[in-house]
């Protein structure tokens, strides 16, 4: 069984806080943002006695300052309370060179949390000081001058995430709908799929839908319809691993036919098999019932 963990965020304003809080809270972490350091403790141990809460990263900074003046002291006293490591602590510290965090609030076009009207690279020299002794206590320091969001992501998700945590990041969603009922808004990819013979004015079949036998072999039989398939499921197979890379959580794949009822719903419901090794996949057929619920005919 694996050992509960705690990660102590902290470091420079400007660094990737944010995003380092929100990578983690991607790989199942309890996260919690701006917590005063002397809670930190008692939040711990009450975490630890909750169910379902193994992980927890907390973002402690100088955003409020009068509680960050604490911060040292309690993770020294943690430290020594874990000698028999019952638990993994974890303290990371984000830093960027002081030409990068200057480029970084221009952009943003914000104000030094510790601003006092005298510069910007003052400001982030105070701060600096302030937090010396904290990056001593650090069990990694990241340099973030060179990364982007994407980036800094695929760092944490790389050094922080069990494999187990990072082949669930990506989730692959598809779906089928008709398009007389509208395209869905929330679509990455709509595949059209009308060109392809329809089942419904065969009278035998058009009570079924496309996860019925008789449906699935006629779709399937007709023409184009197995070779439009594996065309569309190479370039799939390509692009998923690309879109997961570039940072995605989630990748929305619907088919469309007329009614949502036969041709797109045999292809989702044979996608979403044929994708079940790559990860999380669901499937949702959008109106695959509409017609027999309204009692009107497609």
């Amino acid at each position: 069984m694996n050992k509960p963990e705690l990660v102590i965020i902290t470091g420079m304003s400007g660094a990737g806080k944010t995003v380092a809080m929100r990578s983690f809270e991607d790989l199942a972490y309890f996260t919690t943002d701006n917590l005063p350091a002397k809670m930190l403790p008692e939040y711990w141990q009450m975490l630890l006695t909750t169910k379902n809460v193994a992980k927890a990263a907390v973002v402690i900074d100088l955003r409020a300052e009068e509680f960050f003046s604490d911060l040292v002291q309690v993770v020294k006293a943690m430290m020594d309370e874990n000698r028999q490591q019952q638990y993994n602590l974890r303290v990371i510290f984000l830093d960027a060179t002081d030409e990068e965090l200057v480029a970084r609030y221009k952009e943003t076009r914000r104000h030094h949390p510790l601003t006092q009207g005298a510069g910007t690279l003052i400001d982030i020299d105070n701060e600096r000081r302030l937090l010396a002794e904290i990056k001593t206590l650090a069990t990694e320091v990241i340099q973030t001058s060179t990364f982007g969001p994407r980036e800094l992501r695929q760092y944490i998700v790389k050094h922080y995430g069990d494999s187990i945590a990072h082949s669930n990041l990506f989730q692959v969603q598809i779906l089928s709908f008709g398009f007389k009922y509208g395209a869905p808004m929330d679509a990455d990819l709509v595949i059209d799929v009308r060109f392809l013979s329809n089942p419904y004015y065969d009278p035998t079949l058009r009570d079924l839908t496309g996860i019925d036998a008789p449906v699935a072999d006629y779709i399937w039989q007709s023409e184009g319809a197995e070779l439009f398939y594996q065309k569309e499921l190479d370039i799939l197979q390509w692009a998923l691993p690309r879109y997961r890379d570039e940072g995605r959580s989630t990748l929305t794949i619907a088919f469309g036919c007329t009614g949502g009822q036969h041709r797109s719903v045999a292809f989702a419901h044979r996608l979403t098999q044929d994708l079940s090794t790559f990860g999380p996949v669901s499937e949702y057929h959008r109106d695959m019932n509409r017609r027999k619920d309204n009692g009107v005919r497609v």
